[in-house]
């Protein structure tokens, strides 16, 4: 298979400085700290989408961090929510794993009516510590060593732990009410994450094939898998497909295009799925069409619905996918969820042999669907039926993903079997039926996922 990745090695210029302080040359260590800065800096007047809004370079730090430089000169347009998109990687590994010692939870803190923390289980990744101690999603952990959680120590006890953890879990029983269980934790390690996290096949009641799959990044290391798994749920010709994108923030524009062309109507094939939009310097649009030499191994999906679920968090490529089939799959492709994040910018790879410890995966481009739509990066892209998981489990059960008690896959459950939706979200339904009165609801104070880097990396055909 072709993989492709957008290496622009670029050879600079920089200025020889020639500084000394009480007699002492030290303009190599001076050159040393400047040089990777100057060289950033002169990349993004030249490819960097937002060039113009760069700052005048009289006014730099060249003596900071490349990533506090990044930063510092990034554009307004080149973020969002707290997220920078370009962005300097100095760690290069083979597939997707944590980037440091973790237990593999990905979960939510969330602050109770009464003040106090806890945290709730979104999934456990597969063959980590989590999953070893049988912590699962819907759980609640409320205490950490008899410690009360705080929105200070919380990153230690989940995200970046040090050392091992004794955890009080509250799991609600089949009665709907809470047991007090505990778990000490195994040591952190560094995890492996699958992209594919999980796939089911089921018929309904109504005898409708369903073929469920949960994708959380876009690697090209693991798109083997992906057609694998791709290929071993349509062998039982499914009606309908759910691709569930909730957690997915994104990963290689390449891996979102085999996924696009796997979903795409065979019609499609040789057509635009997406074009690539690059600044006025450089005055250029690259277009990818579907391709079907990407297909070996797995054929065209051939369903009735396409059922994409979204929230907040599905960002970048994911966004990619439902933007780039919309003009070939119309009314058969169903948006249910919340609006996606609205990333709609791709990010290049530029190294330097002078700087090898430096990835800069800087911003160049918009990413346009064949219609040439890509305006979405204010709200994001907007579900044809909307609907919001509870992070905070206040309303009750977390239901298990893919299955008919998780809260986004209801309302697609209903319209596999009627052709419509509700007309009650089963949210409202949850509002409705809980008792509360007057008392405030917990609140989402922050999300694992949503804290993951928004990435479109781009690779060369």
């Amino acid at each position: 298979m072709r993989k492709y990745l957008i290496y622009f090695i670029l050879s600079s210029i920089f200025p020889t400085f020639f500084l000394s302080s009480c007699g002492e040359d030290r303009s190599g260590e001076y050159y040393a700290l400047i040089a990777s800065k100057t060289w950033m800096y002169e990349t993004m007047q030249q490819n960097y989408l937002f060039y113009e809004d760069l700052p005048a370079e009289d006014g730099l730090d060249f003596f900071d961090k490349p990533a506090d430089f990044l930063t510092s000169v990034a554009s307004d347009r080149d973020q969002k929510n707290g997220v920078l998109f370009s962005h300097i990687d100095s760690v290069k590994i083979s597939r997707v794993q944590s980037s440091y010692p973790t237990f593999g939870i990905e979960g939510s803190l969330v602050r109770g009516v009464s003040g106090d923390y806890y945290y709730t289980i979104l999934y456990t990744q597969p063959d980590s510590p989590a999953s070893e101690m049988g912590l699962k999603r819907g759980d609640h952990i409320f205490m950490v060593d008899s410690q009360k959680i705080t929105s200070s120590n919380y990153t230690e006890y989940f995200q970046r732990p040090s050392k091992t953890y004794r955890y009080q879990v509250a799991r609600m029983n089949d009665n709907g009410t809470p047991d007090s269980l505990e778990f000490t934790t195994p040591a952190p390690r560094i995890v492996e994450e699958p992209s594919v996290y999980l796939t089911r096949n089921f018929t309904t009641s109504g005898g409708k094939k369903v073929f469920y799959i949960m994708y959380n990044s876009f690697e090209i290391t693991e798109e083997t898998e992906l057609k694998s798994k791709f290929a071993e749920g349509l062998a039982s010709s499914p009606n309908e497909i759910v691709l569930d994108l909730r957690y997915n923030p994104g990963g290689y524009v390449s891996t979102a295009l085999l996924l696009s062309t796997i979903l795409a109507p065979a019609d499609a094939m040789g057509k635009t799925c997406f074009n690539l939009i690059f600044n006025d310097k450089l005055n250029k649009t690259e277009n990818y069409v579907f391709d079907p030499a990407l297909l070996q191994g797995v054929s065209n999906a051939s369903f009735d619905h396409l059922y994409v679920l979204t929230t907040g968090n599905t960002a970048s490529a994911s966004e990619i996918i439902i933007n780039c089939l919309r003009p070939y799959l119309g009314d058969k492709l169903i948006q249910v969820g919340e609006n996606t994040f609205g990333k709609n910018v791709a990010q290049s790879l530029f190294t330097n042999a002078a700087h090898p410890q430096l990835e800069f995966w800087l911003t160049t481009s918009y990413i346009s669907n064949s219609e040439n739509y890509y305006d979405y990066y204010t709200d994001g892209l907007k579900p044809d039926y909307e609907e919001s998981e509870d992070l905070t489990g206040y309303f009750g059960y977390l239901g298990e993903l893919g299955t008919e008690q998780d809260s986004l896959m209801v309302p697609v459950l209903y319209h596999i079997e009627h052709g419509n939706f509700p007309s009650t979200t089963p949210s409202e339904t949850r509002i409705m039926t809980r008792w509360f009165g007057t008392n405030p609801t917990p609140q989402v104070v922050s999300n694992s996922i949503a804290n993951k880097p928004k990435r479109s990396k781009l690779t060369s055909f």
